[in-house]
């Protein structure tokens, strides 16, 4: 069943969130939840915005956030749910290796593998190769 499908309608959802239909009103016209609409404009719910009514509700009752705080960490996690799909998305183009790939000096694509991150704060000075070769004795 796809969490994303709108087919509840409002009294329906605010029974299932254990709430009252004007509220859910209230909270669309806040930007809370944002309920799918059918073809003559009523509100339909998915199982994902009761999900984030019950979670509006836990916020709110049991954390005592006001709605502007809440909406604001939905936000905030909606921004992080984003996020972790482009991460994943970035990985999958990594070779399964765990190589990338990198342009070398005559353009050319070849693969690197990638460096252990290391996590020293020391400062480490960037000169050209050029002037390296110069440099040495």
């Amino acid at each position: 069943m796809d969490e994303d499908a709108p087919m509840f309608v409002i009294s329906v959802a605010a029974q299932m969130a254990g709430m009252h239909p004007q509220t859910l009103r209230q909270y669309d016209r806040l930007g809370l939840v944002s309920p799918g609409r059918s073809r003559g404009r009523g509100r339909r719910y998915s199982l994902r915005d009761v999900a984030t009514l019950r979670e509006i509700q836990r916020l709110s009752q049991d954390e005592g956030i006001n709605l502007a705080g809440i909406k604001r960490i939905l936000a905030l996690e909606d921004e992080v749910r984003t996020l972790h799909r482009q991460l994943f998305s970035l990985r999958e183009l990594l070779d399964p290796a765990g190589r990338v790939f990198s342009a070398s000096a005559t353009g050319d694509v070849e693969a690197v593998r990638p460096r252990a991150r290391t996590h020293s704060s020391a400062l480490v000075p960037w000169r050209p190769r050029q002037l390296i070769r110069r440099l040495s004795p």
